[in-house]
């Protein structure tokens, strides 16, 4: 199977496979679902596959997250933009800023359901 190179953070190459990508992204997908769950706030979650994850919130305002698999990536579209993540050292970052996925995960999902969230 051919490695693909993923991700350039700070000087730092990650390579994996297509199926070590989609094992990872599949648990991290897993990951925020149960991190949503555990924090009780009311969202619908709707899983389409293993890939994709719609988060979306009492007022209508949604959340996306998917895997780009060809990226290497897992991207996330808010209404405060859309953000795209590849693992760096078992960590998924923002690729723009470094901001860690479940740091930004809990900003624009307590913009958009309009309180206080932290998910872990």
């Amino acid at each position: 199977m051919a490695r693909t190179l993923c991700f350039l953070f700070d000087g730092e190459r990650s390579i994996m496979t297509e199926t070590e990508f989609a094992t990872r992204s599949v648990g991290v997908i897993d990951h925020i679902e149960e991190s949503l769950e555990a924090a009780g706030i009311d969202v619908d979650l709707e899983r389409k596959g293993d890939g994709l994850l719609e988060i979306e919130f009492e007022n209508g305002s949604k959340i996306i997250v998917n895997t780009q698999t060809p990226m290497r990536q897992i991207w996330v579209a808010a209404k405060s933009g859309g953000f795209h993540f590849a693992e760096s050292a078992g960590k998924w970052l923002d690729t723009r800023t470094g901001e860690a996925l479940m740091i930004l995960l809990s900003r624009v999902a307590s913009e958009q359901a309009g309180s206080q969230l932290r998910l872990t």
